[in-house]
C-alpha cells in the first residue's frame, strides 16, 4: 500500500453494512482494515471477536445503519462494547448514513424520537465520537453529549455537476426542509434556486403542489439528502418537465432506494440520478440512470484530522 500511515495507534474496522466503502477509507488513509469477525449464534444473536490488540488505540468503526437497519445497528452496539472492554483509547463511530434519523421530532402525539434514542444507545454503549454525513436534520447533532463531526455531501455532488458544464442550471429543493442544502449547491454552481411546495398526507406519499421559482427552459438539478422510495423525487422531476424545464437531474447523499424506487427512477423524467456510496448498492441495479460517487477519501481525510487533532471544517471552505 502506498502512502502508508505511520501511526500504529490509528485503527479502522469495518462491520457488514458497507465493507467496500470501509476499504476505500482505509486505502485513502494508508492503513489496513483491522481484523475482526462477525458471526451468528444459531438463534441469530450476533457474536463479534476483535482479532488484534487495540489497547490504547484510537479506533474508528465504519458502519452505516442501512437496510437491514436493526441488524447493522445491533452489530455496531456490540462492537462498541467489545472495543470498550478491549481497552481502546477512543471509540469513534463513522456512520456515513445515520439510520432512524427521519423521526427527529414529535410530529404527532405519542410518537417516538428515534434519532435521539439511537444517539443515547451509542453513548451508553461507550462511543466517544460520531462522524456522520448529511444528517437528515442538522439539529440531530444536539441529541449527542459527545462530539459529532457532521460532514456534508454537497461539495462532492456539486463538483460532479461542475465537470459536466451544464447550461442554464436551476437547483431545486423538493421541499421546504431542503432549502439550505439547495442554496449551498446553488452557491457552488452559481445558479438560482427553486422550491417545490408539497404536502405529505402520510409517510412515503408526497403530492406536488406549487413550484416557487422559474424553471422554464432551464436544466433542473433536484437535490435531497435521502432518496427512499423515490416518490418525492420522481414526482418533482415530472413537475419540472411539466413546468417547462429542459431536462432534469437528481442527486442525493444517501441512496436508500427501497421498494419501487429503482423502477420509479427508470420510468421518470430524471435523466441521471447521482448518489454517493454512503449506502452499499449492487453493481446490477437494473437501471443505467444511477451514477455513484465515492466519499471514501472525504471520510478518510476526516478520520486523519480527528486522530491528529486538526480542523475538519476547513475541508468545506
Amino acid at each position: 500500500m502506498s502512502n502508508q500511515y505511520k501511526d500504529p495507534y490509528l485503527k479502522v474496522f469495518s462491520l457488514n453494512s458497507n465493507p467496500e466503502l470501509a476499504e476505500e477509507i482505509a486505502d485513502s488513509i494508508g492503513v489496513d482494515l483491522g481484523k475482526c469477525s462477525v458471526k451468528r449464534f444459531k438463534d441469530g444473536e450476533i457474536q463479534i471477536n476483535i482479532e488484534e490488540s487495540i489497547r490504547g488505540c484510537d479506533v474508528f468503526v465504519v458502519q452505516s445503519t442501512s437496510n437491514p437497519v436493526n441488524e447493522h445497528l445491533m452489530e455496531l452496539l456490540i462492537m462498541i462494547d467489545a472495543l470498550k472492554r478491549a481497552s481502546a483509547n477512543t471509540i469513534n463511530i463513522v456512520m456515513p448514513y445515520y439510520g432512524y434519523a427521519r423521526q427527529d421530532r414529535k410530529a404527532r402525539s405519542r410518537e417516538p424520537i428515534t434519532s435521539k434514542l439511537v444517539a443515547d444507545l451509542l453513548e451508553t454503549a461507550g462511543a466517544n465520537r460520531v462522524i456522520s454525513l448529511d444528517l437528515h436534520a442538522a439539529q440531530i447533532q444536539g441529541f449527542f453529549n459527545i462530539p459529532i463531526d457532521h460532514l456534508v455531501g454537497v461539495p462532492t455532488l456539486s463538483d460532479y455537476f461542475l465537470e459536466k458544464n451544464l447550461e442554464d442550471i436551476v437547483v431545486v429543493s423538493p421541499d421546504h426542509g431542503g432549502v439550505t442544502r439547495a442554496r449551498q449547491m446553488a452557491d457552488r454552481l452559481k445558479a438560482p434556486i427553486a422550491i417545490i411546495d408539497k404536502r405529505r398526507p402520510q409517510p412515503n406519499v408526497a403530492e406536488v403542489m406549487n413550484i416557487v421559482g422559474n424553471v422554464e427552459g432551464r436544466t433542473a438539478i433536484l437535490i435531497d439528502d435521502i432518496i427512499d422510495t423515490a416518490g418525492t423525487i420522481t414526482l418533482a422531476a415530472n413537475a419540472m418537465i411539466e413546468n417547462g424545464a429542459k431536462e432534469v437531474y437528481a442527486c442525493c447523499t444517501h441512496p436508500v432506494l427501497s421498494g419501487p424506487a429503482i423502477e420509479r427512477i427508470e420510468n421518470s423524467a430524471i435523466k441521471e440520478c447521482v448518489v454517493t456510496n454512503t449506502i452499499w448498492l449492487s453493481d446490477d441495479l437494473g437501471t443505467d440512470k444511477i451514477k455513484t460517487l465515492s466519499v471514501g477519501s472525504l471520510i478518510g481525510e476526516s478520520i486523519k484530522r480527528v486522530h491528529e487533532h486538526r480542523s475538519i471544517s476547513t475541508l468545506f471552505d
